[in-house]
């Protein structure tokens, strides 16, 4: 077990660099499946959800080559009837993306329900399902909590609506769709940068991908794809967080390799909170000095607030003058970490989908613990901007999306490492809770 030991309360100054997209790599990397040849990914971000996806790909007998620390060479067919560890399955959700891929390329799939991070309910699968039996799959739950879908005789296209939007949905029918006959349409279909970057990635490999980015995706299949290279977008969430970082602690901040369009909101929101933002072709000037004022957030799909930027944000705003109001708008619950900016003197009372924040002065240092990827980010940022030594626990969930996290901040100027439990100390941590 790892914590992350925070001493807090000086800003931020420095330059980082943004790593590849993590959203985009774990749908490009099973992508890869779908390609005949060698397939070359750059910019693959160094996390333990792609780490763990490339483990899942070399159990399917496909040939995996780290060329250096960033790309990833994906080439050779998978045996689709070989059995993946439900356990490996279960840690990330984005497992569910080898049923598009394996149904649309071998025409059957049985893959482990979807894991990651718990956000205090199941994360529902109803759209991918309509779709796929759409396409003329048939699908059914299994015993063990495993998906089972089949065409005997392959997927055709399809029209298909979303009643929700939902990004995976959207990506796994694109994946399934791309060697399918005839023409698949889309609608209602989430519109987020990684989906553009998927569709730009199965489109160099020889697909036929077009609208991604707006609500109606049209995919006409085609009969194989061929090798190729291509790099995944910077990470626009990692991006946000380094900005909100800034925005609690202070400081001065180049945040280097980013599509500065992808931040719009965010960027929209930090100078609305007081914060400096100056934009160059691939990179953004943070910079806080004065105080941060209040400002009320709504998470929405793409274009709109990200829900991925929630806990980030809610922590900067927890050091406002005033009382702002944030409302989650993608998930039914995702403020089980206000409780432990609670502890640490914060202000906040939530009701269902929505958190009243009453800025304070000051956060106070206090033994805190990652509740989800993104919650455990927010506490980073408040053990940075907090008086004292806080001490960030069950960091794994952190370190699934974000790349050498610690010692990006360290070059900032954070005071703060990592540092390792015993097995004997955390067994009976856990024996006491």
């Amino acid at each position: 077990m790892t914590k992350y030991v925070i001493n807090g309360g000086k800003p931020l100054n420095g330059e980082v660099t943004i790593s590849g997209a993590k959203n985009a790599a774990v749908a490009i990397v099973p992508a890869a499946l779908l390609v005949d040849g060698p397939c070359r990914i750059e910019n693959v971000p160094k996390i333990i959800d792609v780490t763990l996806q490339l483990e899942i790909l070399r159990e399917l007998g496909v040939s995996i080559r780290l060329l250096n620390t960033s790309t990833v060479e994906v080439s050779g067919d998978c045996v689709p009837d070989a059995k993946i560890p439900y356990d490996l399955m279960r840690k990330i959700r984005a497992s569910y993306y080898l049923i598009g891929v394996l149904l649309g390329k071998y025409h059957k799939a049985e893959v482990a329900m979807p894991g990651g991070c718990n956000f205090g309910g199941i994360r529902p699968i109803d759209q991918h399902i309509k779709g796929f039996e759409a396409m003329g799959a048939t699908v059914s739950i299994r015993e063990g909590g495993y998906i089972h879908a089949e065409a005997p005789n392959g997927l055709h296209g399809a029209h298909i609506y979303f009643d929700v939007v939902s990004v995976g949905a959207t990506i796994n029918i694109m994946l399934a769709a791309v060697l399918a006959e005839g023409m698949t349409v889309i609608e209602n279909a989430a519109k987020e940068p990684h989906i553009v970057d998927l569709a730009n990635f199965l489109n160099a490999m020889g697909a036929d991908v077009k609208g991604a980015g707006t609500d109606v995706i049209k995919i006409r299949g085609v009969k194989k794809l061929h090798g190729g290279t291509h790099s995944i977008i910077p990470d626009q969430i990692e991006a946000g967080t380094f900005m909100a970082a800034v925005a609690a602690t202070g400081g001065q901040v180049l945040i280097k390799n980013v599509i500065p369009k992808h931040l719009e909101c965010i960027t929209a929101k930090l100078n609305e909170m007081g914060v400096e933002i100056t934009e160059f072709d691939d990179s953004v000037l943070v910079r806080r000095t004065g105080k941060l004022h209040k400002a009320n957030i709504k998470t929405l799909p793409y274009p709109g607030f990200p829900t991925d930027m929630q806990p980030q944000m809610t922590t900067a705003l927890c050091l406002a003058e005033g009382t702002s109001i944030v409302t989650e708008g993608v998930w039914d619950n995702r403020y089980r970490y206000t409780e432990e900016l609670v502890r640490m003197g914060a202000n906040i009372h939530v009701d269902g989908k929505i958190a009243v924040v009453e800025g304070v002065t000051e956060l106070k240092a206090a033994p805190v613990r990652a509740f989800d990827l993104r919650a455990g980010a927010a506490m980073v940022i408040a053990g940075l901007a907090a008086k004292g030594v806080t001490e960030v626990e069950q960091v794994t969930l952190i370190e699934r999306g974000y790349e050498n996290l610690v010692e990006k901040l360290v070059g900032l100027g954070a005071d703060m490492y990592r540092s390792e439990i015993p097995d004997t100390v955390s067994n009976s941590m856990a024996t006491a809770n």
